[in-house]
């Protein structure tokens, strides 16, 4: 799997509604009504991410879910990164 180009990220984050680049990582907060959603969300994200063995780092904070999507044995963003953010926002529900 290759590293994307600065360009190629731009172009395909714009088709992904609120991701956004930190470093060499894409990074996504979703918020919830409450709680007892945000885990819920964040189990969907779990299955789907064992599903395709590529799992992102996610930090819980009460209703909010973070979720950070880097491919870390290419060292940076793959078009991998970019199908599995895809694939999160479909289980945001």
């Amino acid at each position: 799997m290759a590293l994307l180009s600065d360009g190629e990220i731009e172009d395909r984050l714009a088709s992904l509604r609120g991701w956004v680049r930190e470093g060499n990582a894409i990074v996504k907060r979703y918020e919830f009504a409450n709680f007892a959603e945000a885990i819920d969300f964040v189990q969907r994200v779990a299955d789907g991410a064992e599903a395709a063995r590529h799992h992102p780092d996610i930090t819980i904070n009460y209703n909010k879910v973070t979720l950070a999507l880097s491919t870390h044995s290419e060292g940076g963003i793959t078009d991998k990164d970019i199908s599995a953010a895809g694939s999160f926002d479909e289980a945001e529900g």
